[in-house]
């Protein structure tokens, strides 16, 4: 769907996307990926993807986002767009009363000395795919499965966790289309229930 949502947007077919979804547990294998950060990955597939970064794990209580997006001319900076996705996951945290913080040298978003979002992504002919993934009820074990983007698999955390109440993805959908509106200046109209908006 993201391939087919890139060369429609490359051809100015449809507007802007962002893609939510919720994956079955699934692991990916980034353009950076080294075998040695696969450990066992059990009863999940395996599928090599053309995001940056490393291996890491989807799974059901992540909320997971691909923006579809045209960079104008004043966006044309892919640490920028990184920041940006960032600083829209940080503004989701603080709705829950969770200080997410960014990590020097690490892509992705922090809450002390656990990472509860991940980041990785593409872009081609100025158009962005893949994105996000936010650890919102995400059952951290399945890290074990691997070295997540090459750290150990102890440090991934999720918004459940640090309030130590229950939270769903449901919950956190629309704070967190609002804040990346306002980071990514795009509005969304919603469309087809969970596939996006």
């Amino acid at each position: 769907m993201q391939q087919e949502m890139l060369t429609a947007r490359q051809r100015d077919q449809v507007p802007d996307t962002l893609l939510l979804v919720e994956h079955p547990h699934v692991l990916t294998l980034g353009r950076g990926a080294r075998p040695e950060n696969l450990l066992v990955p059990a009863d999940m597939q395996v599928f090599q993807v053309e995001r940056g970064g490393d291996v890491t794990y989807h799974g059901p209580g992540q909320l997971v986002g691909y923006p579809i997006l045209y960079l104008r001319q004043d966006e044309r900076d892919v640490h920028g767009y990184l920041r940006r996705l960032e600083e829209a996951i940080i503004g989701t945290l603080a709705e829950f009363a969770i200080e997410g913080e960014r990590r020097q040298g690490f892509t992705g978003v922090w809450v002390g000395p656990s990472k509860l979002a991940s980041i990785g992504i593409a872009v081609r002919r100025w158009v962005t795919l893949h994105g996000f993934a936010l650890n919102v009820s995400t059952d951290v074990e399945r890290f074990s499965a691997i070295n997540p983007c090459g750290l150990p698999a102890s440090v991934m955390g999720s918004m459940v966790r640090v309030l130590g109440w229950p939270v769903t993805v449901a919950e956190v959908r629309a704070p967190l289309l609002h804040h990346l509106g306002l980071a990514l200046h795009r509005r969304w109209d919603e469309t087809g229930g969970d596939g996006g908006g």
